[in-house]
């Protein structure tokens, strides 16, 4: 595994969307140790960048986050397990080279290693003449993880059971909805997280409407994750205090908070806010697909 600079020439690119969990309800923990919860899957405009570059070293790294993957072995990496189930499914002797702009942090609640194996799906599809919502993709995807598939598609979903049972749903109010994320720089595993969690019903997520079904709903993960990181509470407090703001949440299991906006003026506001008051926080200015 190499960290590497600039894209080669001739190299096909697809970007890895940040997902985002507008809502997450928890409703109960499995026998077989996952969770049934609700959630409503959005996606920004940026996130990592993946590209295929043959000829390259299996795995290529680069980017802010790299490092954070640097020590890894490349075969067992998401992005390459996506690469190679990909390349065995379409018959495929010659085995994929994929660079990783790690662009998102790691461990963030934004879909990351996730993110990244559903455009390497994407990328090769297009490659190997395999469309993403064969069914045959669908089912390699939920066997790399449960944000997998709706990553896949990278557009508002709603997602139930362990969140890879997809309900496309009708969302032109969030489309293009001024998005800020911020993380305070805190990595956060997704399994201390949930077994931090009361075990507590606290009642379904509602139909209909995306954005109202999220501001009626709440994400059951982020009290637990602000117990083991109480900073996760100011960042979403300070979130929700900006002018303009619809809505401040934690994402997924986090550490990584969000906020939509009615304006890009109020969001890039905000983001100037957050910057001058932590500027040791990680922040990206983006917008919902």
């Amino acid at each position: 595994m190499t960290i590497a600079g600039e894209y080669r020439a001739g190299a096909s690119i697809e970007v890895a969307h940040a997902k985002i969990n507008l809502a997450l309800h928890v409703r109960r923990r499995r026998a077989d140790g996952y969770h049934d919860i609700e959630t409503i899957f959005a996606f920004a405009e940026h996130g990592d960048i993946v590209a295929a570059e043959p000829g390259q070293p299996r795995l290529t790294l680069a980017g802010p986050f790299a490092p954070a993957l640097a020590g890894e072995d490349p075969e067992d990496n998401l992005v390459m397990r996506a690469a190679d189930g990909l390349r065995a499914l379409a018959g495929m002797e010659t085995q994929p080279a994929i660079r990783l702009d790690k662009r998102l942090p790691v461990a963030a609640g934004i879909g990351g290693g996730s993110a990244d194996a559903a455009a390497v799906l994407r990328l090769l599809g297009r490659a190997y003449g395999i469309a993403p919502d064969d069914p045959r993709v669908m089912a390699l995807a939920a066997t790399l993880g449960a944000d997998v598939p709706a990553c896949v598609r990278s557009v508002t979903v709603r997602g139930d059971g362990r969140g890879d049972r997809l309900e496309l749903i009708a969302a032109d109010g969030l489309h293009g909805l001024p998005l800020l994320l911020v993380n305070p720089r805190v990595a956060l595993p997704t399994g201390p997280v949930f077994a931090a969690w009361d075990r507590i019903d606290r009642g379904p997520l509602a139909p209909g409407d995306p954005l109202a079904a999220a501001l009626a709903g709440r994400n059951d993960l982020e009290a637990p994750a602000t117990k083991l990181h109480p900073v996760i509470g100011e960042v979403v407090a300070l979130l929700a205090a900006q002018p303009g703001a619809i809505l401040a949440r934690m994402s997924g299991s986090g550490a990584t908070c969000f906020a939509l906006f009615g304006s890009e003026a109020d969001r890039d506001a905000a983001d100037h806010t957050v910057a001058a008051h932590r500027p040791d926080w990680w922040r990206l200015a983006s917008r919902l697909r």
